[in-house]
């Protein structure tokens, strides 16, 4: 590869990079021929995966993974604890070369059962097959510590290395240790413990480590059943307690469910010239397949007909077998031995919202990926978002907004700012002082400063704003439609933005009588409504500020005509105050201004 085809392939990863998301979920890194190379999981993926990229990753075998990299893709989920599971999984089932190779020369741990005679179960680096059999290897320590608690609370294995024989059991040549007198083991080397017990729960052990969770809480509720009928019921307690916590340990994550296999899960997100279709396959409780895939339009092909393409390519593609598929909507598909479930509730519909969340997630990587490349496609997308939530005839291309600043009535000032294209025009941004209106009116003051704006702009035949925005609620709406409507006889859409009691943008209002438009607080266009009110009162308030600290210093000296401000900044450097100056004789006053300054100054002062 050339150094010009390396650049151009960490460009294309970078800028992949940059538009995941803060969310928990895991990555996947292939090579040039699109093998998965390496699996990995993040609290917050956009912060782990950036971390490769960066010029002072010092770590050679870190340096020769991304040299290999030529592709990225992520699956989101809602927790850490769901992305390692997740993770664990596409390890097993892709087994990718760097996920044992970036351990710094040290192996995954695995969890070993051994051939004991009463066999023990711990954690192991080391594989030697002929000792006992070995489960993993488990990419992080804190999931297979968590598997092995779950085993010792359940069943109380045998922690002691001692060689115990059943001729050694027999003949009593052991003695209880402390771990005995913890109730963290059974005794079986004295007896205290049967053998079958102790074989049985070994094999329990052994279906939960392979992943068989349904088998076991299946098995666990019959013996609990069994044992309450023959009125065992201490007994049918301690199946109970162990049933619950498995129960427990398995309904922790969404990612993994005892009660779902082999499935099929789909989902569409639309665009209006592309569908993005997620799709997950869970095997053995377990998601081991998460892609999402981009379907261009054609001929404005409904959701229906396109999750009947998607299901036909993505089984073949995927090889599945799944007899079960679900689906976010009924569609007429036929498939042979193959059930179309529409969840509403429970394990089914948790899958279905993830599938949906990532179809969504990947939708606004790829437009914040668009929009980096082509900034204008951004102003049009919130534009065109704001014309869609408002019904308005057309795109609402310049959007001004108006506010008022005065204190008790005093130093009264109007702003005006300007956005085209949804971004801050400032060159257009207008300031007014309040001529018509005495006292704190601020009804009357937007009434004076909408009417002079927009007479302006007809006299001057500038052109007129799309949209007009009061800061302020039905009140200031009513007065800026008094001079719109009714006396310049213009059809403008007027809008309102509210603020609650903490002075934070609270809801959007439109029409007379005015109406709450629903918009989320987290989304784009609430963002940019409450940016247009921060900036038409940061606009305001600025210039209220100029115009009373130019007030509150103002002087006599800037009454006296032929006197400057130089002139006045000297003479207050040298005498300190008004009151020096006006005391000053002539003579004073000539060694620091010079004679003809002095002299109007001298006279302004002791007028007769």
């Amino acid at each position: 590869m050339t150094k010009e085809e390396n650049e151009a392939r960490i460009a294309r990863l970078k800028s992949i990079v940059l538009n995941m998301p803060e969310k928990p979920g895991s990555y996947q890194y292939y090579d040039e021929n699109g093998t998965i190379i390496y699996v990995g999981k993040a609290k917050r993926l956009k912060s782990r995966v950036s971390s490769y990229f960066h010029t002072e990753v010092d770590r050679f075998k870190t340096k020769v993974l991304v040299s290999k990299i030529h592709d990225i893709s992520y699956t989101v989920v809602n927790t850490e604890e769901d992305a390692l599971l997740l993770e664990n999984s596409l390890i097993k089932k892709y087994n990718p070369r760097y996920n044992v190779l970036l351990k710094d020369g040290k192996t995954y741990p695995s969890i070993c059962i051994t051939k004991e005679y009463l066999p023990r179960i711990f954690s192991t680096r080391t594989i030697n097959k002929k000792w006992g059999t070995y489960y993993g290897p488990y990419s992080h320590v804190a999931s297979m510590n968590a598997v092995l608690d779950l085993i010792k609370k359940l069943y109380h294995p045998r922690s002691c290395r001692f060689p115990i024989t059943w001729d050694g059991v027999e003949q009593r040549k052991y003695q209880v240790c402390l771990e005995y007198h913890m109730k963290n083991c059974g005794a079986p080397c004295i007896g205290k413990q049967s053998m079958e017990d102790y074989q049985r729960n070994i094999e329990q052990a052994r279906e939960i480590l392979k992943g068989n969770t349904r088998e076991v809480l299946r098995a666990m509720k019959d013996e609990m059943m069994a044992l309450a009928e023959e009125l065992r019921f201490e007994e049918a307690e301690e199946v109970k307690r162990r049933y619950l916590l498995i129960d427990q340990f398995v309904s922790k994550s969404e990612v993994v469910s005892h009660t779902i296999n082999n499935v099929d899960v789909l989902s569409i997100t639309n665009d209006e010239k592309i569908a993005f279709v997620n799709y997950i396959h869970v095997a053995n409780g377990a998601i081991n397949q998460s892609f999402t895939f981009e379907y261009k339009k054609r001929l404005d092909e409904s959701d229906e007909e396109l999750l009947q393409l998607a299901i036909v390519e993505m089984r073949e593609r995927f090889q599945s077998n799944a007899r079960e598929i679900i689906l976010p909507q009924e569609i007429n598909c036929n498939l042979e031995g193959v059930t179309i479930t529409v969840p509403q509730r429970g394990d089914k519909k948790t899958l279905l919202d993830l599938s949906l969340m990532n179809g969504k997630q990947y939708k606004f990587d790829r437009l914040k990926q668009a929009e980096k490349l082509n900034p204008e496609q951004k102003s049009v997308r919130l534009m065109k978002e704001i014309q869609d939530a408002l019904h308005l005839p057309k795109l609402p291309y310049q959007i001004e907004c108006f506010d008022n600043s005065n204190i008790s009535g005093t130093d009264a000032v109007a702003a005006c700012v300007v956005f085209k294209k949804a971004k801050p025009s400032k060159q257009d941004y207008r300031k007014y002082n309040i001529k018509t209106v005495v006292g704190a009116d601020d009804y009357a003051s937007m009434k004076e400063v909408v009417g002079r704006r927009y007479r302006r702009l007809i006299d001057e035949q500038q052109p007129l704003p799309d949209l007009i925005i009061a800061d302020g609620g039905k009140g200031q709406m009513e007065v800026i439609r008094e001079v719109i409507q009714d006396e310049l006889k213009l059809d403008i859409p007027i809008a309102g933005l509210a603020k609650d009691d903490r002075h934070r943008t609270n809801e959007l209002l439109y029409g007379f009588p005015p109406r709450v438009i629903g918009m989320k607080t987290d989304s784009e266009l609430f963002r940019l409504f409450t940016q247009i009110q921060d900036e038409v009162h940061r606009f305001a308030i600025t210039f209220h500020r100029d115009k009373r600290s130019k007030h509150q210093l103002h002087s006599e000296l800037d009454d006296i005509k032929g006197i400057g401000p130089k002139t006045r900044d000297s003479l207050l450097k040298a005498l300190k105050s008004v009151k020096r100056i006006r005391e000053a004789d002539l003579n004073t006053l000539n060694k620091i201004v010079g004679e003809a300054k002095a002299n109007i100054i001298f006279e302004h002062f002791n007028k007769p």
